[in-house]
């Protein structure tokens, strides 16, 4: 589990097949690898991974077919190798963010980039995987990140997030240019209550005006 606060950078290369190593920037790294354990969790680019191997900078891990095939991993060659990497929450850790798996539901790609006088305004396509679970002022993570959707269209295939110039300076978010690939994971909570809602029913796309009218304001 994981809060979607990002605690450091990193570069990521694929080695052969699904091996992949990671080198975390050195001006952070302590954060990621001060009590690093073989078997523990991070989140790479919103991907959870698990820690096979310990390296001097960085860490080695394997990423599933599974995983591939939902993530920017195995669309092809990296358009960007730098990655936003975080811990796994620690029991009493402060919950910053909101629940974050690094179960990646999709790709998305980046639309639109507008800076105002105190964020940065972007905009994100989605696919069916993750648009159903878009709702606005809700939370969506986009590479690891977690962001509140500031605004969407109605079946949630295009979302709009706002993101203070810290997190947009310290993420691999300042590199993303038009049509770039991002890791999305939608809601977990989402999810809990579509299943809840379709037990049992035909299964009903979870959209705003379905939970206005089901008493959600």
């Amino acid at each position: 589990m994981f809060t979607g606060l990002i605690q450091s950078l990193g570069t990521i290369q694929i080695q052969t097949g699904d091996r992949i190593g990671i080198t975390c920037a050195k001006h952070t790294a302590d954060i990621i690898l001060e009590d690093l354990a073989i078997g523990d969790s991070v989140a790479v680019d919103g991907i959870c991974l698990t820690v096979e191997e310990i390296l001097s900078q960085g860490f080695l891990a394997t990423a599933s077919p599974e995983t591939l095939s939902r993530t920017r991993l195995g669309k092809g060659k990296l358009e960007y190798n730098n990655v936003n990497l975080e811990t796994s929450l620690r029991v009493g850790s402060k919950l910053g963010g909101h629940f974050v798996t690094g179960h990646i539901d999709g790709v998305g790609h980046l639309e639109t980039v507008e800076q105002t006088a105190n964020s940065w305004e972007i905009g994100f396509s989605a696919p069916e995987s993750v648009a159903r679970y878009i709702v606005p002022k809700g939370s969506i993570t986009v590479n690891g990140i977690s962001l509140t959707v500031a605004e969407s269209n109605t079946d949630g295939t295009w979302f709009k997030v706002a993101v203070i110039p810290h997190t947009y300076a310290h993420t691999n978010l300042y590199l993303l240019k038009n049509g770039s690939q991002v890791n999305l994971e939608a809601d977990i909570l989402g999810k809990y209550v579509e299943k809840l809602l379709h037990f049992g029913k035909t299964p009903q796309s979870i959209t705003p005006d379905f939970l206005m009218e089901n008493g959600y304001v």
